[in-house]
């Protein structure tokens, strides 16, 4: 049942993170948690949103706006500190409503406004990587500030996709080494991951081929929509703890 669990939740995340380029995250982690401590769960998780990220970037690179993922890492890294002086000084239920109330009034006036809102250019870039290295610091979801400005740059859903794993990966690659100098990447982890390598690689093509049908307007309604789907989550969470 642990490997069927496995590979089941693994195949679900792995399939969202392929198809949209972001929201595992919040579906692998608490879930694995519930069959595997966390401190097992969360290097699984990022072992494979490294692998989902190398394919990504080997197949798509053509697509990746490499001056946006650039900005945006960079200033995720002076992001992050922030972001862990909030978890640690603020309580845990706070940072989970405060980041789930901001992605919801966010999305809901993106998918709502009929103005068309685009930024023109990347010069807004380092606000939202800073943003992401908060939410990442404080909770380890880089995702929702760099998911709103791809889609306020106007980014097609192949551009989304490749770009984020272009920031997904060198971010990743850190967080892995960090997990292996502090001894958090053990040998169960690598063997949990080994098991799942082929259910990976299966909903990473699935994801693929679904990418590739989506027009720019249901793309980005599925996005939005998603994102409203994982800032409820944070709530729930959020207000369970509290």
């Amino acid at each position: 049942m642990l490997y069927l669990s496995l590979l089941l939740i693994l195949f679900v995340a792995t399939f969202i993170r392929s198809a949209f380029g972001f929201g595992e995250a919040l579906i692998a982690v608490p879930l694995l948690a519930l069959v595997m401590p966390v401190e097992v769960a969360v290097p699984v998780a990022v072992l494979a949103s490294i692998t989902v990220s190398v394919v990504a970037v080997a197949q798509d690179w053509r697509h990746i706006q490499l001056g946006s993922a650039t900005r945006l890492l960079v200033a995720t890294l002076f992001g992050v500190p922030l972001g862990l002086w909030l978890l640690k000084a603020a309580p845990e239920s706070v940072v989970k409503i405060l980041l789930g109330t901001v992605i919801i009034l966010f999305s809901s006036y993106l998918l709502i406004q009929r103005g068309g809102l685009r930024l023109r250019s990347d010069k807004s870039a380092p606000v939202f990587g800073f943003l992401a290295g908060v939410f990442g610091g404080a909770y380890g979801m880089n995702g929702p500030p760099l998911v709103a400005f791809g889609t306020l740059r106007g980014w097609s859903p192949q551009q989304f996709r490749a770009t984020l794993q272009g920031y997904f990966l060198p971010a990743s690659l850190v967080v892995m080494a960090g997990y292996g100098a502090t001894g958090l990447w053990t040998w169960e982890v690598s063997r949990y991951y080994g098991v799942a390598l082929p259910v990976l690689i299966v909903a990473i093509v699935a994801g693929r081929v679904a990418n590739q049908y989506f027009n720019a307007r249901v793309f980005s309604l599925c996005v939005h929509v998603g994102l409203i789907l994982v800032g409820l989550g944070l709530l729930w969470q959020g207000y369970r703890v509290y």
